[in-house]
């Protein structure tokens, strides 16, 4: 009952210090939009990322991705939260031991050559161990910091009220649909035993990119809140950001097929390319590393995203509409189709053009195409606003965070030719044939 009451306690603690970070901010902001306040948004910004940036759970990856939103934050506030690393303060060894226990039983640490003490790296809903297997493999051990559950409801909640702000102040986008979205990614990634299922989905999908590496799952090892699986050489992409050119296009390969495969050939998307899910291996390759963030779309969806890409291409403004409406985008008039275009015409350009180039060629500071979103966030609102459907946010997510790293990384790249590989002979029933069969065999639910 005390250990109860102590986590109780320390809850209360963390939901006011982040309910003070989060309204006061907002109030500010809506001052500062209503009644001509003037404000020190630097400051503000870096009050709200020190806020945020030491607690465990959800709210960290929730502002990482509220960065990519147009509008949906002030520019000063996204470019703060942007470096927030989900890093977060380790359990000490003795919360360790009677976590470990509750998972595995109390002769737990019997079942490891090895496990040790202090953790390998730190995040927001977990942190993971170095330990050795039985056999001799080197592992992973990624334990789940207790009460996540009652954590992520509470910082829900906050986020709830976050895009309600939003949505009075800022009709251009209704985020109504985008908060069911990451509510359900959220909830879904305090399920380990369903994240252990897309590991296996994504060996299966990636079984043949030698350049991509999967760790594999010991569910003897493993409950719903303890995910032990290989241990992955890798170095943070970072490290490679002065490298050779040609060093970094082979990372830079890697990546756009580690993300890609899966979404053309299977209809499935990673969507969180966070530098922290992620390495790089000695030969270049890359290995991912979290798979809580997975979204699995109806097949129509990928072919309403080539079906635009085309549109573009040959000027065809009734197949962006197809595309759009595929998508689940309703009553559409000409000026929100125009202005969507432009966002989708800033995302496709580096398909577009036949040649080796950058993801994005003119040298901007700030966030990889802040400028276009909120260029088209404006003219969304001057229209009547719009709603983005729930399956839109996840695969612009990955676009826009892959196109950061590819940022990061400098690399030239004939990404029109890297996109064509993979949709060259695309079929949507064969797609829906293979996304069946590999969903059944790692048993994974299908799309909703």
């Amino acid at each position: 009952m005390a250990d109860e009451q102590n986590h109780l306690t320390g809850r209360v603690r963390r939901y006011a210090r982040v309910g003070r970070a989060v309204g006061g901010v907002a109030a500010r902001w809506a001052g500062q939009r209503y009644l001509g306040l003037s404000a020190d948004r630097a400051a503000e910004a870096d009050e709200l990322r020190r806020a945020l940036g030491g607690l465990k759970g959800p709210l960290m990856k929730v502002a990482q991705l509220m960065s990519t939103i147009p509008e949906a934050l002030p520019r000063e506030y996204a470019q703060e939260l942007s470096q927030l690393q989900s890093n977060a303060p380790p359990m000490g060894w003795a919360f360790v031991k009677r976590r470990m226990a509750a998972e595995l039983g109390p002769d737990w640490n019997a079942k490891f050559k090895t496990f040790e003490r202090d953790a390998a790296a730190a995040a927001s809903l977990g942190q993971v161990h170095r330990a050795v297997a039985l056999d001799g493999r080197r592992l992973a051990c990624k334990l789940q910091y207790p009460d996540m559950a009652s954590t992520v409801a509470a910082d829900l909640r906050q986020l709830k009220l976050i895009f309600s702000i939003h949505r009075r102040l800022d009709p251009g986008v209704d985020t109504r649909n985008i908060f069911t979205e990451i509510e359900a990614r959220l909830r879904e990634e305090l399920d380990y035993v369903r994240e252990a299922h897309h590991m296996a989905l994504y060996r299966q999908m990636l079984k043949d990119e030698e350049r991509v590496s999967v760790a594999e799952v010991l569910p003897e090892l493993s409950t719903a809140r303890l995910l032990s699986m290989t241990w992955l050489d890798g170095r943070p992409l970072l490290d490679f950001k002065d490298a050779p050119v040609e060093v970094r296009n082979d990372i830079a390969i890697a990546m756009f097929r580690a993300w890609y495969v899966p979404f053309y050939g299977y209809g499935v998307i990673h969507g969180d390319p966070h530098l922290g899910n992620y390495s790089v291996r000695a030969d270049r390759g890359v290995n991912l590393l979290d798979f809580g963030c997975i979204r699995v779309f109806q097949p129509k969806f990928v072919r309403g995203v080539i079906d635009l890409y085309h549109a573009l291409s040959n000027d065809d403004p009734a197949l962006a509409v197809h595309a759009y409406e595929t998508w689940g985008f309703a009553g559409l008039s000409n000026e929100v189709i125009e202005t969507l275009n432009l966002w989708a015409e800033f995302v496709y350009a580096p398909l577009l053009e036949d040649r080796p180039r950058r993801i994005q060629e003119q040298e901007k500071a700030g966030l990889y195409g802040r400028e276009v979103a909120e260029k088209v966030a404006k003219q969304l609102r001057q229209h009547g606003g719009v709603t983005p459907p729930r399956e839109f946010v996840f695969m612009d997510r990955a676009a826009i965070g892959l196109g950061g790293v590819f940022l990061h990384l400098k690399a030239e790249l004939n990404w029109h030719r890297l996109f064509h590989d993979l949709i060259a002979d695309f079929d949507e029933a064969r797609l829906a044939r293979r996304q069946k069969a590999a969903l059944k065999q790692a048993e994974v639910p299908p799309p909703a």
